[in-house]
């Protein structure tokens, strides 16, 4: 009996020396990672896989041949490469079906927005030929339709008039807009290309939600001039001024038959979509409505002659193929540096709802939409829009759901439209120049009530009141100000939160959950027990920097001083007192919050206790290496917090031995 025993003796005694070992090893761990990618190669890395499909395996193809190289080169920049490749009879069938349904609600929605926009009709129609034929080589989303939306029809005129009256010199407010639309195309491709659809994000939920509601009411008093025949009207896009020059012109000049036209085809569009939507079979009777609705006042004005008795009509809408406006783009006019900043605003502005479109649909089918791919083919296909008579273009909400309702498969359903829109653009433009203006401002306001989200601005303001904040910005900014105004604000609003968030001082003091290994908010989880002998406390902020470095300290220091001291403000009696700071949760640190950390473990130490760290992230630990902060503290870093504390007590028995 004696052997086993003096053998179990031996095995208790090592026991504690391998333990102490492994905690030495795991040291080691965070004290020696590789070296963290720096800013260049995180950039170049960011550009390989964009541009090389492959990748991070892009080296694994160096022994296959050029040839291959090329293949898949192209199927990354064009996915059409890909997924033509298992394209089949019956899928085509329900893409022609679904091209046909929305281009029956693109055609009279293009003309609408184009006038909304302050151009021509024919130009709405340009814009839905050649970026849907654009988007469906190089676009990953299946079930997107694209063309002219509403609120970038409305963002672009109420910037550029500022520079150019479009009723003053339409040619030059068209060269703007052309131009406009370039350089949008240029910041989209360009976020893409370096991953930056992170500044897209600027753009958050709930200003979104705000921005579109606000747009939404905008564009629906802005159709108040169609829909009343008022022939001036004001280009101010704030709600006071638009309901002044109704108000205005209600009193002198307008034309009860263009209203009640208006009103009559308004009335029919609606009541067919709320049949729609209560029987899913008639989606198409929605879909086409718009499109009837074009043609039925058409014939009544043409063959009762209603222009003639104050109904006013389109006109003269251009045919043809899209013209070249290469010539048109004024890259090198006065007005160059203030419309590229148009045109980033516009582009962040488009590329957000084409996203948010995009993923809401993918979500639906189950796979996944590349985002820095959307970005680079929607920047693109505004590139070449550009050339091509066509202002900025991206993704319809409301197409796209009668896209996905059509049963589409692919983006053929993209170039279907496209091809339609442009037969129509060759043989039937003649037959819309007594298209009444009352109908297309219908169409529009037709579409507005999907705009105003009244169901996701009450989640916003039950979950996130700071979100909510956002919200009403923006909706009251575009509704009051002025729409790029509205935009700025909900953008500094987001930005300023996300500072907020990230560099909020905050710290927590940690216990051990009874019977766990976990170290959790005393103040979460009242039954978390505080360690004899050690402060355990977590720094909550993802960056430890200069706005928030001295305030972390001042609440460390305060949690030392109350866990230091009785209640009585006594001075406890503690040996070998250990303070471990957890900094899972700090993502960086600068020169800054270094410095804070040295004076930290200077008050600390004259104190008599010991400064300790737990569980650092990789570009943490790498800066306070090279600080030499790790041996300042006598190179206390630990894996967990667990093991922190394991350590404080190997060294008080070992002090008690």
């Amino acid at each position: 009996m004696a052997a086993p025993a003096m053998q179990q003796t031996s095995t208790q005694e090592e026991s504690p020396d391998l333990e102490k070992n492994g905690h030495a090893e795991r040291a080691q761990w965070v004290l020696n990672p590789p070296e963290p990618p720096g800013l260049w190669s995180e950039l170049l890395d960011s550009v390989r896989d964009k541009i090389l499909p492959c990748g991070n395996n892009f080296m694994s193809l160096k022994n296959e041949s050029g040839r291959k190289h090329l293949v898949s080169f192209l199927q990354g920049v064009f996915p059409i490469l890909v997924w033509c490749q298992s394209y089949t009879v019956t899928k085509f069938k329900n893409d022609l079906l679904a091209g046909l349904t929305i281009a029956s609600l693109c055609i009279p929605q293009s003309i609408g927005y184009a006038t909304l926009a302050k151009l021509d009709p024919q130009y709405g129609l340009y814009t839905s030929v050649v970026p849907p034929l654009i988007y469906a080589v190089m676009g990953t989303s299946r079930e997107i339709a694209i063309g002219p939306v509403a609120v970038v029809s409305l963002l672009l005129p109420s910037m550029i008039e500022k520079l150019q009256d479009p009723g003053a010199d339409p040619i030059a407010y068209r060269k703007l807009v052309l131009t406009a639309t370039f350089f949008a195309g240029i910041f989209q491709a360009t976020f893409g290309l370096f991953r930056l659809g992170f500044l897209v994000d600027f753009l958050s939920h709930a200003a979104i939600v705000g921005f579109v509601a606000g747009a939404a009411i905008v564009i629906g008093l802005q159709q108040l001039k169609g829909l009343l025949g008022i022939s001036h009207f004001t280009n101010k896009t704030d709600v006071i001024s638009v309901v002044e020059a109704v108000w205005r012109s209600v009193h002198h000049h307008w034309s009860p038959l263009n209203f009640i036209l208006g009103c009559s085809f308004l009335s029919f569009i609606l009541i067919t979509r709320f049949v729609g939507k209560r029987k899913k079979r008639l989606f198409w009777l929605s879909a086409i409505a718009p499109l009837l609705s074009v043609i039925l006042s058409t014939l009544i004005v043409f063959l009762t002659r209603a222009d003639k008795h104050g109904i006013k009509i389109v006109k003269h809408i251009q045919g043809g193929f899209n013209p070249s406006s290469v010539h048109q783009l004024q890259l090198n006019g006065p007005y160059v540096g203030q419309v590229a900043k148009i045109g980033l605003i516009v582009g962040v502005v488009a590329l957000t709802e084409a996203i948010a479109v995009g993923r809401s649909f993918s979500s639906l089918r189950g796979y996944h939409l590349d985002g820095n791919k959307e970005m680079f083919a929607m920047g693109f296909m505004n590139i070449i829009g550009s050339f091509t008579s066509c202002y900025v273009a991206t993704g319809s909400f409301s197409r796209t759901a009668v896209n996905f309702s059509a049963g589409v498969e692919t983006l053929v359903s993209n170039i279907v439209m496209a091809i339609t829109v442009l037969v129509s653009l060759q043989l039937f433009t003649r037959l819309l120049f007594y298209t009444p203006i009352a109908i297309l401002a219908s169409i529009i306001l037709s579409a507005l009530p999907g705009l105003i989200d009244l169901h996701a601005a009450y989640n916003i303001w039950k979950i996130d009141k700071l979100d909510f904040l956002t919200c009403i910005a923006a909706f009251f900014g575009v509704l009051f100000v002025s729409v790029e105004i509205g935009l700025l604000v909900a953008i500094g609003i987001s930005f300023a939160k996300i500072i907020l968030i990230s560099i909020r001082p905050g710290t927590e003091a940690l216990g051990q959950l009874p019977g766990t290994d976990m170290f959790c908010d005393i103040n979460q989880y009242p039954m978390a027990a505080k360690t004899p002998g050690v402060v355990i406390i977590r720094i909550k902020s993802a960056l430890l920097c200069f706005a928030n470095a001295s305030i972390i300290k001042e609440r460390i220091m305060q949690w030392v001083t109350e866990e230091a001291e009785d209640t009585k403000g006594n001075v406890r009696r503690t040996n070998n007192q250990l303070v471990v700071l957890d900094m899972s949760s700090l993502m960086d640190i600068d020169t800054s919050g270094i410095a804070t950390l040295r004076e930290l473990q200077k008050n600390i130490t004259s104190r008599g206790m010991e400064l300790a760290i737990a569980n650092p992230r990789w570009q943490v630990i790498h800066k306070l290496r090279l600080a030499n902060f790790v041996s300042q503290i006598g190179g206390r870093v630990f894996l967990t917090v667990g093991e922190a504390v394991n350590a404080n007590l190997d060294t008080k028995r070992a002090g008690s031995i």
